[in-house]
């Protein structure tokens, strides 16, 4: 939008919520920043939200607390909402508005965004197909994340992802070149606790110099929570197109996003739709998403890994139903394996990649991946079913067979599954501990796997050539 010069407004005709009226204006553009100058000569920032004839509707950062309808002069500055970004950001902490927050020195911006981002060309989107190891054996081994994928994790109160976003965060390279990815991370309406938890990890791991966090805690106004994953995308935007850098995006939580979204929408009068949500809450979503990809000609990518709460432990509510259509797959954690005591509790047969089988195979992790893997599905599926006929039939009655696939149920949340914090696997080592509790399944029931990759890779054919 060309620049139209700041015009100063007196008539704010009614405060509704964290909404000011504002009448009589002209040549007021949507999405325009706005600065609000109060009689004690505070200034707050907002943007224009709906524009009626010479009414403007305006969204204020900071609440509209302490901002009366007369005294106060709305200042329309002609520009959209924009964010100095630097490569030296990282290792830095700031607020829902990329202003430092962590004591340190300003930041000497090398460009300014707007936080809005610009859309990719579809003509210019590569696809995505470079393999990314995590080091989390149910991710790597069968929910594969690839550079440029937007990949959730749906959880629940009191479910450890925010242990598992660190851990991702630390740990997440692109195999072949052995790069580690700088990390944007956006807090979004978290608690103080969480983001000194996350601030404690990536310090005591030695991760925080290549981190930047964008901070926007429980107790600030809602309005900070729909700028906060934008701001966080564009410094991502800046270093992965113009500094070639891979960029893991954590976006944690985006049901505190949507619940901000619902809150401005009823201040609006707005017509709700699936409980009391928006109607528009998936193009805003996809808004955010989409700004996830790699770029055909820039060595740069955007991962994103966006983490939300389910409201009771509901897969169908809209957050995560919206959610599940515009990425591409989703990590699904159990509250069942958690109870367990099974850490990451990943619920696989609930969890996809829809990417994964771009990014796996000989030249990318290995010739049997995506055989091991669907095999794995079916036998523990298998198993899961026998653990409820079990109950109640009793496992005496079940076949030695089936009784092999409890026990291989039981081995892969206690080995596959189950793994240390700070424990950090190759692809290779979690193959390796794939084929080991297979091998507690009669080899005629490995249907999903070929023959020649059982006498390779089984640990009983691998134990003959090693005493040969």
């Amino acid at each position: 939008m060309s620049v139209l010069g700041a015009r100063e407004y007196s008539k704010i005709s009614e405060i509704r919520g964290p909404l000011l009226i504002v009448e009589g204006v002209s040549r007021v553009a949507f999405d325009e920043i706005v600065e609000v100058e109060l009689s004690s000569g505070e200034r707050r920032r907002g943007r224009v939200l709906e524009v009626a004839g010479n009414t403007a509707v305006v969204q204020v950062f900071e609440g509209t607390t302490g901002i009366s309808t007369t005294g106060a002069r709305v200042r329309f500055l002609g520009r959209t909402l924009e964010m100095p970004v630097s490569a030296d950001m990282l290792g830095r902490t700031f607020d829902a508005l990329g202003k430092p927050i962590d004591g340190g020195p300003d930041i000497i911006a090398e460009e300014k965004y707007d936080i809005n981002g610009s859309p990719i060309n579809p003509a210019v989107r590569a696809y995505p197909e470079d393999f990314i190891q995590t080091g989390v054996s149910a991710i790597d081994g069968m929910n594969t994340l690839v550079r440029g994928q937007k990949l959730p994790i749906f959880s629940g109160t009191g479910l450890p992802h925010n242990e598992l976003a660190a851990q991702i965060a630390r740990q997440a390279t692109v195999r072949g070149e052995e790069e580690e990815f700088s990390v944007v991370f956006a807090a979004i309406g978290i608690k103080y606790d969480d983001y000194m938890f996350f601030r404690k990890f990536f310090e005591e791991t030695g991760a925080m110099k290549r981190v930047a966090m964008f901070v926007n805690l429980a107790d600030e106004p809602a309005m900070l929570r729909l700028v906060t994953p934008r701001a966080a995308l564009t410094l991502a935007e800046y270093l992965a197109y113009e500094n070639d850098m891979h960029v893991l995006v954590i976006l944690t939580d985006m049901t505190n996003y949507a619940e901000a979204l619902r809150e401005i929408s009823a201040a609006r009068e707005e017509v709700p739709g699936r409980q009391g949500y928006p109607g528009y809450m998936y193009s805003d979503l996809a808004s955010i998403y989409e700004r996830a990809g790699r770029v055909h000609g820039r060595k740069g990518s955007i991962t994103q890994m966006p983490i939300l709460t389910m409201p009771n432990d509901d897969i169908t509510h809209p957050i995560p139903d919206l959610t599940g259509y515009i990425t591409e797959g989703q990590i699904v954690l159990s509250r069942d394996l958690y109870n367990r005591g099974i850490y990451p509790p990943i619920n696989v047969l609930m969890s996809l990649s829809r990417l994964m089988k771009e990014g796996i195979g000989a030249g990318k992790t290995r010739e049997d991946h995506a055989q091991v893997s669907d095999q794995l599905y079916a036998a523990y599926s298998r198993g899961v079913e026998l653990r409820s006929l079990a109950a109640v039939i009793g496992e005496e009655s079940l076949s030695e067979t089936e009784r092999r696939f409890l026990r291989f149920a039981d081995l892969f949340e206690k080995k596959f599954l189950s793994q240390g914090l700070r424990e950090n696997r190759s692809i290779e080592q979690t193959l390796d501990i794939a084929w080991e509790i297979l091998a507690e399944l009669p080899e005629d029931e490995l249907t999903n796997i070929r023959e020649e990759m059982i006498k390779k890779y089984h640990p009983k054919y691998r134990s003959q050539e090693a005493s040969s």
